[in-house]
């Protein structure tokens, strides 16, 4: 059973990914509520959606803080202080350190757009396009004290396609993400991820084991 659960949101871009959990919660399909927006860039395009939709928000300047730890401590405050349960990393160009991680156990998520734990770190699309993959997607994993090494939650793949560049190829594995990470919360919100491991367990999760995504596809030749 579902339960409205408390998050509190980290980004420092435009943030169509919280935009997009924004979106779900309002027409009833996520029971969830954005306690406050974090970001450590004032001029960040999320935080005007966050006004726009009355959700609380602040912006928390590393540059403020003499020490990386002291910045760390004042977000986890904001956090704490909202009472916050599960905290969605969308977009947020800093890696979090390992005290933030202790702070929420298994109750940070974050979304990658690459196959993890192929393509970790930043400019993943164009990475991809150029390495010359088949498939790419995206990956909502629990955030660990690694660089997108946590426990995965879900993952979605796209096709590349011949011409791909890094913003085309990106563009499509946008719209999985807008997918991806408000079903991550909602699985979240019903108590139905446990980790064991490196392992996150769906309960009630069932998988056809004999799915298979061919690319490019076998030119309508039948190989069961």
């Amino acid at each position: 059973m579902s339960r409205c659960i408390r998050l509190g949101a980290l980004a420092s871009g435009g943030g169509s990914n919280v935009q997009s959990i924004i979106d779900h919660i309002e027409s009833k399909r996520l029971d969830a509520q954005i306690s406050i927006l974090l970001s450590d860039n004032p001029e960040a395009g999320v935080l005007k959606r966050a006004e726009r939709h009355g959700i609380p928000r602040k912006v928390i300047r590393p540059a403020a803080f003499e020490k990386r730890a002291e910045h760390d401590r004042a977000m986890i405050h904001a956090l704490q202080q909202r009472d916050v349960e599960l905290v969605i990393l969308a977009g947020y160009m800093r890696i979090i350190s390992p005290e933030f991680v202790q702070a929420f156990p298994n109750r940070i998520m974050n979304i990658h757009p690459a196959l993890l734990p192929a393509f970790p770190g930043v400019h993943v699309q164009q990475k991809a396009a150029v390495y010359g993959v088949r498939f790419s997607g995206c990956t909502v994993h629990f955030v660990d004290e690694g660089m997108d090494t946590g426990p995965i939650i879900l993952q979605a793949v796209v096709p590349v396609v011949p011409g791909d560049t890094g913003e085309t190829l990106g563009a499509r594995i946008l719209k999985q993400e807008h997918r991806l990470y408000p079903e991550a919360v909602r699985l979240y919100s019903e108590g139905r991820l446990r980790v064991e491991g490196r392992h996150v367990l769906i309960s009630d999760h069932r998988v056809e084991a004999d799915q298979c995504l061919i690319n490019p596809p076998f030119g309508g030749t039948d190989v069961s």
